[in-house]
């Protein structure tokens, strides 16, 4: 399961940033070349992860999205040997959060309630606390 789309990657950077993985010279890149990338980019998230979570992750938080993206270009620019600083950097960005996230430094979002599942009263419930009479009230006292 890919954590990203071609969609993904067109709506945070641009259909500009896919010329990495135009293989034949048209100006368009290649789909295949694209999900075969977020396919691997997905690998490598779900080899980092799994010390930690369930995978593949469902749903999938932005984060996921982001890094698989930034992971899938990496790969396409280093494919097509077009690959910049900016590339690489996007990349080791994306693998110290995929460490930090393999250490518990960091967690991934909790996923959304879902709105149709019965509402459960097993939480935790308020404390009530009685105690004795008060010593000094205004009754008590009005004649000190």
């Amino acid at each position: 399961m890919a954590y990203a789309t071609r969609t993904d990657i067109e709506a945070l950077y641009g259909a500009q940033a896919l010329y990495v993985a135009d293989r034949d010279g048209d100006g368009q890149g290649e789909d295949a070349a694209v999900s075969r990338a977020l396919d691997d980019a997905s690998g490598e998230i779900d080899a980092w992860l799994r010390v930690r979570y369930d995978i593949p992750v469902a749903p999938v938080p932005q984060l996921l999205v982001q890094i698989a993206c930034d992971i899938a270009l990496y790969r396409l620019a280093q494919t097509a040997d077009v690959r910049t600083d900016e590339h690489r950097t996007r990349y080791d960005d994306a693998l110290a959060t995929l460490k930090r996230l393999s250490r518990g430094e960091m967690m991934l979002p909790p996923p959304p309630p879902d709105p149709n599942a019965p509402l459960t009263l097993d939480g935790p419930r308020p404390i009530v606390v009685t105690g004795p009479e008060r010593l000094f009230s205004r009754d008590k006292t009005r004649d000190l």
